[in-house]
Formats: structure tokens, C-alpha cells, sequence
């Protein structure tokens, strides 16, 4: 059985070391976002191994960051976000704190 949902695509991603990240794009089904301290990306992770496939453009599943304005019980509200490197992870770039 498959779930069909609408979530927020990720429109761009810049985390080149990310195995998901394939041409600037991001491949994985779904991306969680937010670790308590910042709106980082947490399916990254670096590998030099990519995805074999391009036809999944990944959504946001989840966010955990209560303090930006595109969140509503714990999802992601906006059209579209966009991913890059912060450090030595990737970040949510869309994030927009509403304190």
C-alpha cells in the first residue's frame, strides 16, 4: 500500500556531500527538519555514494522548529523550502523564525 500526501517540495539543495543530493537536487522521499537548536536537514548524511534515482523530488515530512512561521502542529506550511550547508550539515534555508 502507498500513502499519497502533499507536503512542501524541496525545490534545491546544496548539501553536495548529502547521498540524497543528485545535481542539486534532493532525492530522498521525505526530509525531516529541525533538531531543537536550528532548522537542520536531518536526513543528511555525507556520503560519496549517491541515489540511482531522480524521479523522486523529496518533500518535508516533518519539522520540529515550533518557532518558524511556516510551521503549524509540527509541518511544514510553506509552498517550497530550500537546502544548504551550514557547518558541517545542511539547514533549512527557508526557515523563518517568528520571534
Amino acid at each position: 500500500m502507498k500513502v499519497a500526501l502533499e507536503l512542501p517540495i524541496v525545490s534545491a539543495c546544496d548539501a553536495q556531500r548529502c547521498a540524497y543530493n543528485a545535481a542539486g537536487g534532493c532525492h530522498a522521499r521525505a526530509i525531516s527538519v529541525g533538531d531543537g537548536a536550528h532548522a537542520a536537514c536531518d536526513t543528511f548524511f555525507p556520503s560519496n555514494c549517491r541515489v540511482t534515482s531522480t524521479q523522486v523530488q523529496a518533500g518535508v515530512g516533518a519539522c520540529t522548529m515550533r518557532t518558524c512561521r511556516h510551521n503549524v502542529d509540527y509541518e511544514c506550511t510553506a509552498e517550497a523550502i530550500r537546502v544548504g550547508v551550514h557547518a558541517d550539515h545542511a539547514d533549512c534555508l527557508t526557515f523563518d523564525p517568528t520571534c
